[in-house]
This record gives structure tokens, sequence and C-alpha cells, in this order.
């Protein structure tokens, strides 16, 4: 997945794109939100096609699926400490910069954690990643690519891409002083 993502990225910088869309192509990411994300690429480098910013938004996925996306974004965001909700999202938009920049050359990840790779690298390079609300559809046609190799792929690619020890301390407890703050306003 992650070499063909590749070779499509570099046929849309090799034939002049200034911004390249990623997107499934069996509609579970609806066109419609094509005009949201080019209206926000202009005051960032990377749209992402959220399913979870405001809330979760995913139709026709099985609970147990549901809950294994959700907990590997929240191991990625613990462990890499960047501010995304949907790492996993393969609906995004790049600008042509993010994508010379980050250099394909160096991308190592073929499934899912090819995702977390480009958002990692893309943020730490500087970029402005901006997450807009999608509702991702089931999926109609075709089976899942999600499999044992691809699922500890993405967890062993989020343990090399991790931040400092420091740093996901200093997460943790900002996250920590934030819930307690959350759950106290909330009792009032």
């Amino acid at each position: 997945m992650g070499t063909a993502y590749v070779q499509g990225f570099r046929w849309a910088l090799d034939n002049g794109m200034d911004c390249v869309f990623e997107m499934d192509a069996d509609f579970s990411h609806d066109p419609k939100y094509l005009h949201d994300m080019l209206v926000a690429i202009k005051d960032a480098d990377v749209v992402i096609g959220s399913r979870y910013i405001e809330g979760v938004r995913v139709n026709g996925w099985r609970f147990r699926r549901l809950l294994l996306s959700k907990f590997a974004n929240m191991f990625a965001s613990y462990i890499i400490v960047i501010p995304v909700w949907d790492f996993t999202a393969g609906f995004n938009c790049y600008r042509r910069r993010v994508l010379e920049r980050i250099g394909l050359d160096r991308i190592r990840s073929d499934g899912y954690s090819f995702q977390i790779e480009m958002k990692t690298y893309a943020y730490r390079l500087g970029f402005r990643l901006k997450e807009i609300p999608i509702i991702f559809g089931g999926r109609e046609h075709g089976d899942s690519k999600l499999n044992r190799r691809i699922a500890w792929e993405a967890f062993w690619t989020v343990l090399r891409l991790r931040s400092s020890l420091l740093d996901i301390i200093r997460h943790l407890k900002f996250l920590s002083k934030d819930y307690r703050e959350f759950v106290k306003g909330s009792e009032n």
C-alpha cells in the first residue's frame, strides 16, 4: 500500500501538481469533502480528513474494528506526541513542498503505518497540519487490508518514530491535568 502511495505521489510531482490528494478508491472517502479540503489547504500544508476530530465519525464498522482503530490512534498520539487525532487517516491533501521536503525515498512503511510516518515527518519538518471532520463510510465492496503483519508494522513504526521519553511524560502529565480539570468542571 505504501509503495503504491509513493508511486502516485511521484507521478503527481513529476506532472507539476501543487496539491496532491490521497483517498480510498472504494468511496469510503466521500469526494464531497474534496472541496472542504481545498479550502483548508489554503491555511495548511497537510489537510487530514479526520474520522476522530469532533467525535467518532465512522459508518459500517464493527465495534471491534472501531476500537482497534481508535486505540491505535491514541497509542500513536501518546508516543509520537504531535497534535493529530487521526494518524491513520488515508484521506489527505499534501502540498507539493511537503512531499518534496519529506523525501519519499526515506519512507519505510508499507501498510497503515505509512500514514503515521508521513504525518510525523511533515509535522517535525515544521509543516502545518490541519484536520477537518469527515464521515468515513463503510466499505461496500472488497475486504480490509488490515492484517496482523500490518498491525505489527504500525506498532513498531510508532515506536521507531517515538518522541523522547521526557516529551512523552510531559504530554501525559498535561493530559492528566487537562482531564482532572474537565472532570472538576463537569461536577460543578
